[in-house]
């Protein structure tokens, strides 16, 4: 499990169940809001919440009836692959039902929770009851080489096959200790490459070494693979036997390297300099001419020495290629846990206007797996429960860059980063000013290197011109643009410059930031330049709090909109010459039609 499951109460029947439960697991009880006496976070609609959770990936423990948690989830379900998992345990702890994800953590969730509360765990994945494990998911620190075989070899165990367990470790591989004995399906248990795999022979391979890698810069992927290939070749080790893939801070970006730990689907841990220098007397090959350049005697080595720690060995000498570098260090039992640092990631996530069933899941998710939130804080506060537990650093509205600036250093140590915007992070957002600080460079004001070596994510929101156009209508059917109004960043004369365009084009146009405590004419003005290109009584809509309780939404004629009745909470909407305002019986619908009637009286008429 990647994220750390959430345990829901729903009940104060269970509620002594769920904070055992989370005392079992370490990690968080939410509590539906009026029901709960103590959580330390309170949702108001389980249904929405446990939704809302699964779409971000979290695990969820619900003490509740498990039809609450099936109809919550049943609409997200698609790949079992990669859903996590879903657990109920009833309200008095004696029953734990791993209802989803039980090769994905659940099973292992349910026989934790229920050892420790006394309760029945009631498995049902048959190789779980019938063999006591699961083949294709095997413990931290295993790999099994063909999983494409694994759920024909489980099928011929359950109708009555047996197993050899073979190979130099198997004695390590005690969690296979309870298959049947047979000729059935052979399981090899080493780290070399073995031949002759298929639904009749399996291979569990112990993650115990760890790759080390040095390269040039924009060394070529494939240049950097084979030569990692060959000497894994060469040291009979097979890929899967890799936990991660080790290098100098320096070269956390570099292209090549990254594309090699996504290849072989493990992390890439960086060491800083100082790390790989304490190495030198362990390198089999050190480099005066390396450390002249990154400030160690070696790279690939060094960081795979690193990686193994002291009780390690180096296994495999460095390698060379033209352009890059590779060494193997084996430790005695698999790598569970890493040294060094991940790669930092900067996520820049748009959570739309508030609410949560407008927050897309890869938001959530992203959300959801950051260490820490950096944002305003009212929008960070409008996550609700899925910040819970989260670091946070709240920053006032003006300290835009500031915000930015603190995230990218934040992820330059390392660490997962959210940087929270309110609608879209790339419109009229925080998702610009991220790029251009990493565009500056360190001597223009932008940021360190290390902050310029993260990973960057941008995931979409909803916007408010979007969630202002769905509460009309279409209003946006046909050409449209955005404009905002504040002149703090933008000069006055390009506003209005743009207003003019605007206006003469026939556009619909989106008002962002329209007016301020002590910016109140401009608003007044954009409404005169379009009444010269547009009727008075084109229709415009003026959208306050979107997504939230106080949500206000409102329909004016342009020749009668009013600056006082606009804040900063406002998207204002105007219509083109073409809009109109449909009389339907849930109210007035915007809409602004993109000419199919002309085009259905052309057709007809050919």
């Amino acid at each position: 499990m990647a994220l750390e499951p959430v345990v829901l109460a729903l009940s104060r029947s269970g509620e002594g169940t769920a904070h055992r439960v989370a005392g079992v697991l370490g990690c968080a009880v939410h509590g539906r809001q009026g029901r709960v006496d103590r959580a330390d976070a309170y949702f108001d609609n389980a249904l929405d919440h446990a939704r809302d959770l699964f779409a971000a990936g979290v695990p969820i423990v619900g003490v509740c009836a498990s039809g609450i948690l099936i109809r919550a989830v049943a609409p997200l379900l698609a790949d079992k692959a990669t859903e996590p998992p879903v657990v109920s345990v009833s309200d008095d702890g004696g029953v734990v039902v791993p209802l989803l994800g039980g090769h994905r953590g659940a099973n292992r969730l349910a026989a934790r929770i229920a050892a420790a509360l006394g309760a029945v765990a009631a498995v049902t994945t048959a190789g779980d009851v019938a063999l006591g494990v699961a083949l294709d998911a095997p413990p931290p620190g295993w790999r099994l080489v063909n999983p494409a075989d694994a759920k024909a070899a489980m099928a011929g165990l359950l109708s009555g096959g047996g197993a050899v367990v073979t190979g130099p470790d198997a004695a390590a591989a005690d969690w296979l200790a309870g298959l049947p004995a047979g000729d059935g399906v052979t399981i090899t248990c080493g780290a070399a490459p073995v031949a002759g795999l298929g639904d009749d022979h399996l291979q569990f391979a112990p993650q115990r070494f760890a790759l080390g890698v040095g390269c040039a810069r924009n060394c070529p992927e494939e240049d950097l693979r084979t030569l990692v290939d060959v000497a894994l070749a060469e040291a009979e080790i097979a890929a899967e036997a890799v936990a991660c893939v080790n290098t100098i801070a320096l070269k956390a970006d570099e292209p090549a390297i990254i594309a090699l730990a996504r290849d072989f689907g493990v992390p890439l841990r960086v060491f800083d300099a100082a790390a790989l220098e304490a190495e030198t007397p362990r390198l089999a090959h050190p480099s005066e001419v390396v450390f002249a350049e990154v400030g160690a005697h070696g790279v690939a080595e060094a960081a795979a020495l690193a990686q193994v720690g002291p009780a390690g060995r180096l296994h495999l000498e460095k390698r060379k290629a033209a352009m890059a570098t590779c060494a193997v260090a084996a430790a005695d039992a698999p790598i569970t846990v890493l040294r060094g640092r991940a790669r930092g990631r900067l996520s820049v996530v748009g959570i739309g206007p508030g609410q949560a069933s407008w927050r897309t899941p890869e938001v959530s998710r992203l959300v959801a797996e950051a260490e820490e939130l950096v944002g305003y804080g009212l929008y960070i506060d409008l996550l609700g429960p899925l910040a819970v537990g989260k670091a946070r650093s709240d920053f006032p509205l003006g300290g835009e860059e500031a915000r930015c600036r603190y995230a990218l250093e934040q992820a330059g140590l390392g660490k997962n980063v959210a940087l929270v915007c309110s609608g879209d992070a790339g419109i009229y957002a925080m998702g610009a000013l991220v790029f251009e600080l990493l565009d500056r460079g360190p001597d223009a004001m932008g940021v360190s290197d290390a902050a310029r070596r993260v990973e960057v994510v941008c995931s979409p929101g909803v916007s408010a011109l979007q969630g202002a156009a769905a509460r009309a209508g279409a209003p946006l059917g046909h050409d449209f643009c955005a404009i905002s109004l504040s002149d703090l960043l933008t000069p006055r004369e390009d506003i209005l410059r743009r207003l003019r365009a605007a206006a003469e084009g026939d556009f619909v146009v989106a008002f962002y930031n329209p007016v301020s405590k002590t910016r109140r004419t401009l608003l007044a003005e954009a409404r005169d330049i379009l009444l010269r290109h547009r009727p008075g009584d084109t229709p415009v809509m003026l959208a306050s709090s979107l997504g939230r309780p106080e949500e206000h939404v409102r329909y004016r004629r342009l020749d009668e909109l009013q600056v006082d009745e606009v804040d900063m909470l406002t998207v204002v909407l105007v219509g083109s010459s073409n809009s109109r305002l449909a009389r339907l019986g849930e109210g007035p619908r915007m809409f602004t039609p993109r000419g199919y009637a002309r085009k259905i009286d052309g057709d007809l008429a050919g």
